[in-house]
């Protein structure tokens, strides 16, 4: 099958995986392209790549046997797509994109999916109207895990990012105060965490697309289990660089914290250090990824909390 993979795609896998490694998977990629597309069934019609697509995977728009639309996701190993599956069976189709195919844990990193509007995400509907239908959607997605899952504790995945952030403020100490403020805020948070429900991971409005079935679904969870309030957390820094163009951007993002909790019933403060956590975390990602702009806006960011 001839096909050029969106050079979004190409990017992101080369900051997030190294150039080499991404090279790799990306040479891969055909073949694994022609597997995915024979384990779905010999009469499915693939029609396109999804352009500009995502940053995680490979998505090509095809068509069942029965003429039913559908979407095939190719993701690499790290991205973990096996866990992907696993939260997306456990769904069902509830606030989420509805998995086509049994779970099948000897599958590789395909997954046929239903269909959505991939062009058309909540970041195409003004700011105030797109974290009305975000809270909506998020709120159906925590449930009750599977009994015996596979998915890691906030703790567990929070403890493997602090890593990080201390090797980036070890090689540069004017970020020590910000790591330490959010480093402290973990350990609070995680020795009294209130509940293990299963979160999507990292739910931002582009994660959340238009449907047939409903109005809106989320896509491209990294599942795992724990509180409310570290799912919610990504969402406050949704769109973050209008934020920091703002001249009133500190107070629309503690103003956003105060909103977003209460609408959703989850304790304020619990919500203001999560996304302390996250915004430098992800900050520090960035900077060691070579994404210095972003990582300077998420530290910014961090530094109004």
């Amino acid at each position: 099958m001839g096909f050029e993979p969106p050079q979004r795609l190409v990017r992101a896998l080369g900051e997030m995986y190294g150039d080499g490694a991404a090279a790799e998977w990306l040479d891969r990629l055909p073949t694994l392209t022609e597997q995915a597309i024979d384990a779905a069934g010999p009469d499915l019609t693939v029609e396109r790549v999804a352009a500009p697509g995502g940053r995680s995977a490979l998505v090509l728009l095809v068509r069942q046997a029965d003429g039913t639309p559908a979407a095939l996701k190719i993701a690499p190993p790290p991205a973990e797509p096996e866990q992907e599956r696993a939260a997306l069976a456990h769904w069902n189709g509830w606030g989420a994109v509805k998995l086509l195919e049994a779970p099948d844990p000897d599958a590789s990193g395909a997954l046929l999916l239903e269909r959505l509007h991939h062009e058309v995400s909540l970041r195409s509907l003004p700011e105030a109207k797109a974290l009305l239908e975000a809270a909506g959607t998020v709120r159906r997605l925590w449930v009750e895990p599977p009994a015996g899952h596979p998915f890691e504790t906030v703790a567990e995945r929070t403890g493997r990012q602090s890593e990080g952030m201390r090797a980036a403020a070890a090689a540069d100490p004017e970020l020590a105060p910000l790591v330490d403020a959010a480093l402290a805020a973990r350990t609070e948070l995680v020795e009294g965490s209130p509940e293990l429900l299963l979160l999507h991971g990292n739910f931002r409005q582009s994660k959340v697309l238009s449907g047939e079935r409903v109005p809106w679904l989320t896509v491209g969870p990294e599942p795992l289990v724990g509180e409310r309030a570290y799912d919610l957390a990504r969402l406050v820094r949704d769109r973050v660089e209008d934020l920091i163009a703002s001249p009133g951007g500190p107070v629309t993002a503690r103003r956003r914290v105060k909103k977003l909790a209460e609408s959703l019933e989850v304790d304020q403060a619990r919500l203001h250090g999560w996304t302390l956590f996250r915004a430098v975390e992800s900050g520090t990602r960035a900077l060691a990824e070579g994404r210095r702009q972003m990582g300077e806006v998420n530290l910014e960011f961090a530094g109004w909390l």
